[in-house]
C-alpha cells in the first residue's frame, strides 16, 4: 500500500513539474487608461464585417479567420475623426482551446461605444486592450461572422420611417 502511495506521490510531482503554464488572462484597464492610450474613443454602429485571411495558428494548428470591420462614428469622445466618418478595424480570431477575453469581437448591426488605436500603417485600428467595448447601446441581432476570405456581412436593413398621413 506505501508503496502505491509513494508511486501516486511521485507522479503527481512529475506532472506538477511537467505541466505547461496556464495562461492567465490580463487584468481590464480602467476607463482612464483606456482612454489616455487610445488614439480614438467613440459610439460607432458596425455597418460590416469582412473575412480577409484564413492563416494556420502555429501551436493549435486551428484554421483562424483574420477580420475587417467598417464602423461608422456615431460619436466622438476622444481622437479627430468626426461622426459620419467610417473606420476600419482589423483583428484575428482566437483558437477555441484559449480560455478567456483575448481578442475584441465586432458584430454587423451592434452600436458601441469602442477604443481604439492606429496601427503603424496609418490605414486601420485595433482595440486598444481586452476590454476595449465599454458601453454596449445597441446589441447586435445575432453574432455570425463571415467564415471565407473575401465574405461580408451586413447588418439586417433598419425600416424606413414612415411618416403618418
Amino acid at each position: 500500500m506505501r508503496r502505491h502511495l509513494r508511486l501516486l506521490s511521485l507522479f503527481l510531482l512529475s506532472c506538477l513539474i511537467t505541466a505547461p503554464p496556464a495562461l492567465a488572462v490580463p487584468a481590464p484597464m480602467t476607463e482612464q487608461e483606456l482612454t489616455d492610450k487610445s488614439d480614438l474613443v467613440a459610439l460607432v454602429r458596425v455597418l460590416s464585417v469582412t473575412c480577409t485571411t484564413i492563416t494556420k495558428d502555429e501551436q493549435t494548428g486551428e484554421e483562424l479567420p483574420g477580420y475587417l470591420a467598417k464602423l461608422k462614428v456615431l460619436e466622438t469622445r476622444k481622437g479627430d475623426v468626426k461622426p459620419g466618418e467610417t473606420v476600419l478595424v482589423t483583428w484575428r480570431a482566437i483558437p477555441k482551446s484559449i480560455t478567456g477575453p483575448w481578442a475584441v469581437y465586432y458584430y454587423p448591426g451592434e452600436e458601441v461605444v469602442t477604443h481604439l488605436t492606429k496601427r503603424s500603417n496609418g490605414a486601420t485600428y485595433a482595440s486598444t486592450w481586452l476590454n476595449a467595448k465599454s458601453e454596449i447601446v445597441k446589441s447586435p441581432d445575432n453574432k455570425d461572422l463571415p467564415t471565407t476570405p473575401g465574405e461580408t456581412l451586413n447588418p439586417p436593413e433598419e425600416p424606413a420611417e414612415r411618416t403618418p398621413l
